[in-house]
């Protein structure tokens, strides 16, 4: 499978927080929807100094690239306007 590593920063204007409640459930359900899959590698947020989420580190893995951008397109985080500054590469777990 190929892997990809995406690395985004949170928006951080007066409505962030209100887009994040708004998606937040809808994310996690295909978050774990994807780890049942074996698409999800491992993931979680970053945060500041006072624990608050200011963005998220993904990585995940497709048979094809069709299939990741096909879960990119739909992702919430994305599609709900939560995820700015989005970098995705492509990523190998080592093996170790």
């Amino acid at each position: 499978m190929k892997q990809y590593v995406i690395i985004v920063q949170d928006g951080n204007d007066e409505a962030a927080l209100e887009r994040i409640q708004t998606v937040r459930l809808v994310h996690l359900a295909g978050t774990k929807k994807l780890k049942d899959n074996n698409n999800f590698v491992l993931g979680g947020a970053m945060q500041d100094d006072d624990g608050n989420m200011r963005g998220s580190i993904m990585i995940v893995q497709f048979e094809t690239a069709e299939d990741f951008q096909d879960w990119y397109n739909n992702e919430p985080y994305i599609t709900g306007g939560v995820w700015k500054n989005i970098e995705v590469k492509s990523f190998k777990v080592a093996n170790v």
